[in-house]
């Protein structure tokens, strides 16, 4: 299995506990990792037979426009479930950062799945 990867895309969401923590859209870092076999893409050199990386990046520039999570956790779970969903890859890992502690350099959430493992969540 091959791996295409997004590492710290910039984005803007707004997340957090607390309303005045969603009140802005903050900045996050996004990293998704893609397991796909793209062999036939590789002899082909073909776009469709693959993972295309830059419109896995532009749904995540778009994807908090207008939403909100309290929580990284739900919102790695709702990034990884779009990917599994509207693209190829056999499997997804998301890791989400935050910089919300003064101290720390930032705060991460990470999420692996596979396609054969989704459970679905409700609202």
């Amino acid at each position: 299995m091959s791996k295409i990867s997004i590492v710290d895309l910039e984005v803007f969401y707004r997340v957090g506990v607390t309303d005045a923590e969603r009140a802005q859209p903050q900045r996050l870092l996004v990293t998704v990792e893609m397991l796909f076999d793209f062999s036939s893409a590789a002899v082909s050199d073909r776009i469709e037979r693959t993972i295309d990386y830059h419109a896995v990046a532009q749904m995540l520039l778009k994807y908090g426009e207008g939403r909100s999570w309290k929580l990284l956790e739900r919102l790695v779970t709702q990034i990884a479930d779009a990917i599994l969903a509207d693209f190829k890859a056999q499997a997804v890992s998301v890791e989400v950062k935050k910089f919300i502690i003064p101290e720390a350099r930032y705060v991460s959430v990470q999420l692996a799945r596979t396609r054969s493992a989704k459970p679905k969540f409700g609202a």
